[in-house]
C-alpha cells in the first residue's frame, strides 16, 4: 500500500464513525419531527433543513453551481448516482417542492421507508410491470398539475466510475407532461461513500445544475434522455458506460412498450 492510500484509510477510519455518529445525532430528531409535524411541505423543509446540518456539521456543506438554471415550478431533474449520500445531497441542495422517485427496496429499510414515505417519496417496483404503470401514471398526473420529481435514472450504483444505463421513466414522464427536465451533476458523492464502503472519507460534495432540456425542442423521451446524458457526461469527468448493444435493445423495447414505468 502506497503512503496516499495508506493516509486515504487511516482518514477514513478517524472520520468514518464521527460520521456515522454525525447522521445518527441529525437523523433521530429528523426522524421525531417528520412523525409528529403535519403537512407534507412542511415536514419537507424540515428534512431539508436536519441534511443541511448534517453536511455542515461533518465538514462537507454542499455547494451548488449553476443555480440560477433551476426552474421555478414544475419540472423534472435527474442525477447521476454513485453513493447512498445521493438522495441527502440532493434534499439538502433542491428546493422543499420535489417529490423523489426511489425503487421500492428502500421502502423495507426500517426507519428509512417510513422516514421516506412522511416526506411524500415515491416508490417504484422495476420488477413489476403493473407497478410500473400505476407509479408512471401517477407521475404524469403530478407532473401535470405542477409538481417537481427528482429521479436517479440509473436505477442504482456501483463503485466502478462512470454513468450507468438511463431507465426511461424520468425521460417519458418529462416528455408526456411538457415539463423541462434539468440535469444534475453530483460531485464527490463516490470519493465519499462509494459501493461496498462503509465508513465514509473526508472530502468535500458539490452539485452542478444543468440547462434545463424542453420537452418541445425534443421529438421524443428517447432523444430528451440522449441530450441529458451529453449534458450529464461533459461535466461529470467519468465514463459513459451505456455502450453494450443489450442495453441499447433494452432501452429501445422500454421506450416501445406503452405504460411502462420509471
Amino acid at each position: 500500500m502506497t503512503n496516499t492510500a495508506t493516509r486515504r484509510s487511516l482518514a477514513r477510519l478517524s472520520y468514518g464513525p464521527y460520521a456515522w455518529l454525525a447522521l445518527l445525532v441529525c437523523g433521530i430528531p429528523a426522524l421525531l419531527f417528520v412523525t409528529i409535524t403535519p403537512g407534507r411541505r412542511m415536514r419537507r423543509r424540515l428534512t431539508r433543513w436536519f441534511a443541511r446540518l448534517f453536511f455542515r456539521v461533518i465538514g462537507s456543506p454542499v455547494r451548488v453551481m449553476e443555480s440560477a438554471n433551476m426552474p421555478i415550478g414544475a419540472c423534472i431533474v435527474v442525477a447521476n448516482h454513485a453513493s447512498y449520500l445521493d438522495g441527502i445531497i440532493l434534499t439538502a441542495a433542491l428546493p422543499p417542492n420535489f417529490t423523489f422517485v426511489i425503487k421500492r427496496e428502500m421502502a423495507g429499510f426500517p426507519f428509512a421507508g417510513f422516514f421516506l414515505r412522511r416526506i411524500g417519496s415515491e416508490f417504484v417496483d422495476r420488477a413489476s410491470d403493473a407497478h410500473k404503470k400505476r407509479t408512471a401514471r401517477r407521475l404524469f398526473k403530478a407532473a401535470r398539475s405542477g409538481d417537481a420529481l427528482a429521479f436517479f435514472p440509473e436505477g442504482t450504483f456501483r463503485a466502478e466510475p462512470g454513468l450507468r444505463p438511463f431507465k426511461p421513466g424520468a425521460f417519458r414522464a418529462a416528455w408526456q407532461s411538457r415539463v423541462p427536465l434539468v440535469p444534475i451533476v453530483i460531485y464527490g458523492a463516490r470519493e465519499k461513500l462509494p459501493a461496498e464502503v462503509w465508513l465514509p472519507a473526508p472530502g468535500p460534495l458539490r452539485i452542478s445544475i444543468g440547462e434545463p432540456i424542453d420537452p418541445t425542442v425534443h421529438d421524443s423521451a428517447r432523444a430528451m434522455l440522449r441530450a441529458t446524458r451529453e449534458s450529464i457526461l461533459a461535466r461529470l469527468g467519468e465514463p459513459d458506460l451505456d455502450g453494450s448493444t443489450l442495453d441499447e435493445r433494452n432501452l429501445r423495447d422500454d421506450f416501445a412498450r406503452p405504460g411502462s414505468g420509471p
